[in-house]
């Protein structure tokens, strides 16, 4: 009889310590979701500044239209790379940066043309869409940060003992990080010159 009881008891804290140990993964991965959530918005953000930014463009006379039509493309093909945030796999983020980097290069791209048109860089909406989408870039990096550090907390929860054997049955893996783009280890180029 007593030894059945002792079996209950064990079972019931292994129960309990299993229960809590799932229970802090769920919170865990509950707060890279948050974050990836937050990631998307700032990213969202940009996406609709970005039309804007190009209707205020489109309004200065002589301008690329080339131009122009890159930037849309980028932003309709970095609007529809979607990520569910069940599924934050390493290729998936790589392939959800590369479709924010094309934008972001074309952006650039356009604020270099933009420099030729000084009667348009001095329009208080261009200016004001200017410090907006700059500030959108921080949030951005911010939101990056702050995702990369849940991803971070999940990753060193899920994986060492004994959460690694309750998230094995569970069915947690680890979850990918952003990463520097491509090249974006090598100094930039500034030259005045041209």
């Amino acid at each position: 009889m007593k030894t059945g009881i002792i079996v209950i008891i064990v079972l019931a804290l292994l129960t309990i310590f299993g229960c809590n140990k799932y229970n802090g993964l769920v919170k865990k991965e509950e707060s890279v979701q948050k974050a990836w959530g937050n990631v998307e918005t700032q990213y969202q953000r940009r996406a609709d500044l970005v039309d804007n930014l190009v209707n205020t463009v489109k309004g200065s006379a002589n301008f690329e239209q080339e131009t122009l039509t890159k930037v849309i493309e980028a932003r309709s093909k970095a609007s529809s790379v979607q990520i569910n945030p069940g599924e934050l796999t390493p290729e998936k983020i790589a392939q959800f940066q590369q479709a924010q980097g094309e934008l972001s290069g074309a952006l650039s791209r356009l604020l270099v043309t933009v420099e030729k048109y000084p009667e348009l860089r001095t329009t208080e909406q261009f200016q004001t869409l200017m410090a907006q989408l700059e500030g959108t870039e921080n949030r951005i990096a911010v939101s990056r940060n702050d995702f990369n550090a849940s991803v971070n907390d999940f990753n060193s929860s899920v994986r060492t003992f004994p959460n690694n054997v309750i998230g094995g049955m569970f069915g947690f893996a680890a979850k990918g990080y952003f990463k520097a783009a491509e090249g974006s280890d090598k100094a930039p180029k500034v030259d005045f010159g041209k």
